[in-house]
């Protein structure tokens, strides 16, 4: 990690950049897999997973019977993990439902209004392979999902070399009532998801994180008019302390971000010196005994340690840097989280390790990275609805509103907008 003391404000840009993979490289071969998906439909996927994943599969849809067995062969230690897991994070989710959405506000005399939440009907979540299946993403897409209402949850993941998908992700996939689940990775996961093919039905929303392949499809589903959950980039954290924090507690932090992959972002924030001197110490204490330590080390050398002189310019960077993950541990926490403006998960204390947001504090994981903390929120229950917005007026409603609106519609010169309401006014007169 390199040692940056009191920058100053000019080279705040330069610290909070991300080392980015360019997808307009990807481009080309993104418009390749989408358009032979188009075209080919089941056998575009399948000559595309044998490519990518090295697996030839004739059929991908993952059966019943095989996720109903999946059961027997997880753990009931796991198996009790993931029940704790699926509570928490049902429990927390479960809070945001709003019971007074549909509340009619009387805006002008006669002149109601309401906002409805509705489902979206269909949606596609992406779960990784790769390194790490990261089942718990299940639980973080699926769960608010079926909150939401939605009616079909489909899944998608690439197999494993001998074609098939780890048992844990097929009874996650089940204990969280998951619809249907296909063996379908990369770039012509995201395609079926969009386009549909004779196998996979097209949904109307895509979730989920991905690399930097999966990434620039859902970026190029766009141009089919299919929305996604939020930007995604590498995963990353910022940790905010002071002196009160324990070094070991940071180092350990860092580096379970760090293992996340090579271009996963790491940032020690302090006010104390001393305190980032024992975090680095530590973190080089630490990796030998790590079993992703060839991708730590990697990972870990692009991290950043910043010394501030003062606080508030320690709280201001951060919400500039606008991270996925930020950690707070300063003597202060809950004063310094109400400054915090920029951020997709907060964590407060010395004994709030990032590690329990990605599995069962019961927040969600699904976060903006990339400094789009700025503009995005995390995954909600909302994230799976869709608003339409009501209203119905009364004759006298009409009457009370109708004269404003006309010379609204006139000063933007669109007088067939007006004569919607004179037509109307005209024939109330002649009945008041």
């Amino acid at each position: 990690m390199k040692l940056y003391e009191n920058p100053p404000v000019d080279l705040w840009n330069k610290l909070i950049k991300r080392p980015l993979f360019n997808c307009e490289d990807l481009h080309d071969t993104v418009q390749k897999v989408f358009t032979d998906v188009e075209q080919f439909g089941n056998q575009a996927v399948i000559k595309y997973t044998n490519k990518f994943d090295g697996v030839q599969l004739n059929e991908f849809e993952v059966s019943k019977e095989v996720i109903r067995a999946s059961e027997e062969k997880v753990s009931p230690q796991l198996k009790q993990a993931i029940s704790l897991a699926k509570t928490n994070i049902t429990k927390f989710h479960r809070s945001q439902l709003n019971e007074n959405d549909d509340q009619k506000v009387e805006t002008s005399i006669g002149v109601k209004c309401w906002l409805e939440k509705h489902p979206i009907e269909k949606v596609g979540i992406y779960i990784p392979g790769g390194t790490a299946p990261l089942f718990s993403s299940i639980l973080m897409l699926a769960i608010p999902a079926k909150l939401a209402g939605c009616k079909e949850i489909i899944i998608c993941s690439p197999p494993n070399k001998d074609g098939v998908l780890s048992d844990v992700l097929l009874y996650t996939s089940k204990i969280c009532k998951v619809d249907r689940v296909f063996k379908i990775g990369g770039i012509q996961a995201i395609a079926a998801f969009g386009i549909g093919t004779e196998s996979v039905p097209k949904v109307h929303k895509v979730f989920g994180p991905g690399n930097q392949y999966v990434t620039a499809a859902k970026q190029y589903l766009q141009n089919y008019q299919i929305p996604i959950d939020l930007p995604a980039g590498p995963s990353e954290v910022l940790i905010l302390a002071d002196d009160s924090a324990t070094p070991e507690f940071v180092a350990s932090d860092l580096l379970a971000q760090a293992e996340h992959g090579t271009d996963s972002q790491v940032i020690l924030v302090s006010t104390s010196k001393e305190l980032i001197n024992k975090v680095l110490k530590e973190v080089e204490l630490q990796i030998p005994s790590l079993s992703r330590k060839h991708i730590i080390k990697k990972s870990i050398k692009f991290g950043r340690a910043i010394w501030f002189e003062d606080v508030n310019q320690a709280i201001d960077f951060s919400n500039a840097y606008a991270p996925e993950h930020l950690i707070l541990v300063t003597q202060n926490s809950d004063e310094v989280s109400l400054k915090i403006k920029n951020a997709g998960s907060v964590f407060i204390g010395n004994y709030s390790p990032e590690s329990v947001g990605d599995y069962a504090s019961g927040t969600n994981h699904t976060l903006p990275t990339n400094g789009s903390a700025v503009q995005y929120s995390g995954v909600t229950v909302d994230s799976f609805k869709k608003s339409i917005t009501f209203q119905t007026l009364s004759p006298m409603g009409l009457v009370e509103i109708g004269p404003y609106v006309e010379k609204l519609a006139l000063a933007e010169g669109l007088d067939a907008h007006k004569n919607a309401v004179s037509i109307r006014l005209k024939q109330l007169n002649k009945t008041i």
